[in-house]
């Protein structure tokens, strides 16, 4: 082993007096002689060794706020030191380097604990930015409680307690992580929290609904295109992965990108690369990959309709956001929460809610989860008389509660699929979003009755907005684009 001075002119990573330290762990001298050279000229003292055991030692005599480390190493593997310092040292990140193309590898030290990765040959551009993200972890301050998006997480049940003790973890790490969850639990929320804890907060956070953009112009959206390459680019437009350098993409409803783009978007992930459409090179970004869908990604790669490998790269963290029913014990916190935000953009009083009200919410089964319940709070507000909002201000829809079987069938276990109760047959009729149940598994699946409650919710608010598709949009609080694709989805002329 031997180590290195940081006595090169360069650009410090940090302004304090005491130069910070990083460990490298190769065989190869050459890579650590460049690691070496290029991490000097960054402000930074190195240590270098060329064995495991070596490394150890090392470790066992000084501190280090960063360890770089070779896969494979004469004396065994640089898995064992990422398990080994992310138990003893775990606020030192480690970073593994690996051979070109060697993904299994990468995706399995990111399983791990390691921090983010970087391929041989290494790129010196790749390197510096990973390294001065890394050394961002420790010198952060941990994020006060607020009122944005990353501090509202609330909840003191175990599910919730377990979520944001998860959270914490993952944001420390550069690996993609796979949010899921139903709709409307707030997996976009998890996301945002990931992202503001992380050495990335200063970066850029870019949500894009993969479900919203039409197939045809997928590839221009994610990776940008140059001026005439098609018909209307009349200028040079970055893509999503280029707006989101530096920071994090957020990949939501993943599940509906078609298989032609799922192969260009596994590339991207994989090289760090992506060539805009009509350019000759390919161009480097930094973003980390989150993603989230309510579908089962396990089950539409068993099925065909969602490729193994874009799976196992971006599922290299799961995490389940649990829905609203399961969070016993944390709906006056959260109503509390939402209430305060709302009143407090409304500039007015927080309202309480009277116990009728809060008896008749915990009975509700929230077939929409966190979302519904601020739909449901949002109107009570505006139709409550005073600051106190009671139960009848809540317009729970009718008959709605856990256990119960409601429709044409309810309460009768002798009428079949397509016979009436009186035993005559003929056409099921169409259900009615007002009174499904989600438990009623005999009647619907929970996706089906979902697009019933969106079905039913665009169709009022088209009328309302006397069938203006832009202002129906507005009020629904989605984008133009991503009504148009849920009009195609849900068949409404």
């Amino acid at each position: 082993m031997d180590r290195g001075q940081a006595t090169q002119r360069g650009s410090p990573v940090t302004t304090t007096s005491e130069q910070r330290s990083v460990l490298i762990v190769d065989d190869e001298h050459d890579i650590r002689e460049l690691l070496v050279l290029t991490l000097g000229r960054m402000g930074l003292r190195t240590d270098t060794a060329a064995t495991l055991t070596a490394a150890r030692e090392l470790l066992g005599s000084g501190s280090y706020e960063l360890c770089l480390t070779d896969m494979r190493l004469p004396d065994g593997s640089g898995l064992e030191l990422v398990s080994e310092i992310t138990t003893r040292f775990p606020r030192t990140p480690v970073a593994v380097i690996t051979a070109y193309g060697n993904v299994e590898a990468a995706v399995e030290a990111l399983k791990a604990g390691a921090f983010d990765f970087v391929s041989k040959p290494v790129d010196i551009h790749m390197l510096r930015g990973l390294v001065r993200q890394a050394l961002d972890l420790n010198t952060r301050p941990a994020p006060a409680p607020s009122d944005e998006p990353a501090g509202r997480l609330f909840g003191e049940s175990d599910a919730m307690v377990d979520l944001r003790r998860t959270v914490a973890k993952v944001a420390r790490s550069q690996a993609p992580v796979h949010i899921s969850g139903e709709s409307g639990t707030g997996k976009e929320l998890v996301a945002r929290t990931i992202h503001g804890q992380s050495a990335r907060a200063a970066g850029p956070f870019v949500p894009v609904n993969c479900g919203a953009i039409p197939s045809e112009l997928m590839e221009s959206e994610f990776f940008g295109h140059r001026k005439g390459s098609f018909t209307g680019a009349h200028a040079d437009k970055p893509g999503l992965f280029q707006t989101a350098d530096g920071g994090t993409l957020f990949l939501d409803e993943v599940a509906e990108l078609p298989l032609s783009m799922q192969v260009k978007l596994l590339r991207a992930i994989q090289e760090k690369t992506i060539r805009p459409v009509g350019a000759s090179i390919e161009v480097p970004v930094d973003v980390r990959i989150l993603s989230a869908t309510h579908k089962d990604l396990a089950q539409l790669v068993d099925l065909g309709s969602f490729r193994h490998d874009l799976y196992y790269r971006i599922n290299v963290i799961g995490l389940h956001v649990p829905p609203l029913r399961e969070r016993t014990g944390d709906l006056k916190l959260l109503s509390t929460g939402i209430l305060q935000r709302l009143a407090q953009a409304m500039r007015r009083p927080t309202p309480v809610l009277a116990p009728a009200a809060l008896a008749a919410l915990e009975e509700y089964p929230f077939p929409g989860n966190v979302r519904e319940l601020e739909n449901i709070l949002e109107r009570a507000l505006a139709l409550a008389e005073g600051d106190l909002i009671q139960a009848e201000d809540l317009h729970l829809p009718r008959g709605q509660r856990p256990g119960m079987h409601l429709g044409a069938g309810a309460g009768r276990s002798d009428a079949s699929p397509g016979q009436s109760p009186g035993g005559t047959q003929g056409p099921a009729p169409t259900p009615d979003p007002r009174t499904l149940s989600p438990y009623d598994t005999a009647s619907t699946a929970l996706p089906s009755y979902i697009e019933e409650i969106e079905r039913a919710a665009i169709q009022q608010a088209l009328q309302e907005n006397r069938y203006n598709k832009t202002k129906t949009a507005a009020a629904l609080g989605i984008t133009f684009r991503a009504l148009r694709y849920k009009l195609k989805k849900l068949g409404i002329d």
